[in-house]
């Protein structure tokens, strides 16, 4: 997960550099898909919470157990693909070869793509900015400042307080409202074959 959100912050300063104008495009689906790919490693690899205990009270017998289903992370995350393929097409466009179409091609493509997308993750995830200040901004950290939330980069040295210029506000999530697989002895299928039947 590390490699792929590494990859990801160069793929977005990528879009800084002025000779990478040609392959914004390119960049753009590159950077939406590793950003998928880390989000749903994330929510693969977070642990569950444990059920709190009940107190039981001596008189009363206590209930039989039942056995809890458990969730597949694994099913989660193929959901997860699966809505954006069903709102964005998004699996469809990434299996596809690109390389005989054009720029132009590939650009209007991903804009369809990118809306779809967007609308997907809006309906399932309320995800907001790290920072309020826009890029470009100069922000001070004090000592103890959240560094899961903060990477710094550039001329370090020394103890906090650290002065920099916010070069990408970060996301987060605040809510997921994904639906949950249970019991799945096998992953689902992200988008079932479509068949016109004559």
């Amino acid at each position: 997960m590390k490699f792929a959100a590494t990859l990801l912050v160069i793929l977005n300063a990528a879009l800084l550099v002025p000779a990478a104008t040609p392959y914004l495009p390119y960049i753009v689906i590159a950077s939406l898909f590793l950003a998928i790919v880390v989000l749903a490693l994330a929510i693969a690899t977070a642990p569950l919470p444990e059920p709190a205990p009940v107190a039981v009270a001596e008189a009363v017998k206590p209930a039989p157990q039942t056995v809890q289903p458990k969730a597949n992370p694994q099913a989660e995350v193929v959901m997860l693909l699966g809505v954006l393929q069903e709102k964005g097409r998004f699996i469809d466009f990434l299996m596809e070869d690109l390389t005989p179409y054009s720029d132009a091609d590939v650009g209007s493509v991903a804009r369809t793509v990118h809306q779809g997308c967007k609308a997907a993750m809006n309906e399932h995830f309320q995800i907001e900015p790290v920072r309020p200040e826009g890029e470009g901004a100069t922000l001070t950290l004090p000592a103890g400042y959240p560094a899961d939330e903060i990477r710094l980069s550039g001329n370090l040295s020394g103890n906090a307080p650290f002065t920099g210029t916010i070069v990408h506000k970060g996301w987060k999530t605040k809510s997921v409202k994904l639906p949950r697989v249970l019991h799945a002895d096998h992953l689902p299928v992200i988008a079932p074959a479509q068949v016109e039947v004559k």
